[in-house]
């Protein structure tokens, strides 16, 4: 066997073992438990205090606007799509954290046009075009956004 051949196995073999080596000390005890998967994620992930608020929290207070967009094609959306997060809220009504999308390009987000999207589905607008000079929301509520 020549030599060049002996020392790259030779090469080949130290690069196998080492990384066997390092391979031991990073893989933690959990990975494959379950698969291609590190078991403990599943405790990390549960450890985690969930910030979720359903539409039917926000509604135990803000009756009036729940009673406006149950009829409305936004029955569906969750507060937390347009307004944020809002568990920081229910923690303290006194903040104002929420978000009151007034923008042109925040409405855009869903009804611009976007042959991607179906049409008979999310109603959509060439917010270039419609009405330009105005806010959305001048015209529109969103709870109830028929003008």
């Amino acid at each position: 066997m020549p030599k060049q051949l002996t020392r790259l196995i030779i090469v080949f073999l130290i690069f196998i073992s080492l990384f066997l080596v390092v391979r031991h000390f990073l893989v933690p005890e959990s990975f494959y438990k379950f698969g291609h998967y590190r078991a403990d994620a599943l405790k990390d992930n549960e450890d985690h205090q969930v910030k979720y608020i359903d539409a039917a929290m926000c509604s135990a207070c803000h009756t009036d606007i729940d009673s406006l967009k149950v009829s409305g094609p936004h029955k569906n959306i969750n507060c937390q799509t347009c307004h944020g997060p809002g568990y920081l809220h229910v923690e303290d009504p006194s903040k104002n954290v929420l978000i009151k999308p007034t923008e042109r390009a925040f409405c855009g987000k869903c009804h611009s046009l976007n042959a991607a999207r179906a049409c008979n589905i999310i109603k959509q607008q060439d917010i270039a075009q419609h009405n330009i000079d105005n806010k959305c929301v001048e015209c529109h509520n969103p709870h109830q956004p028929q003008p």
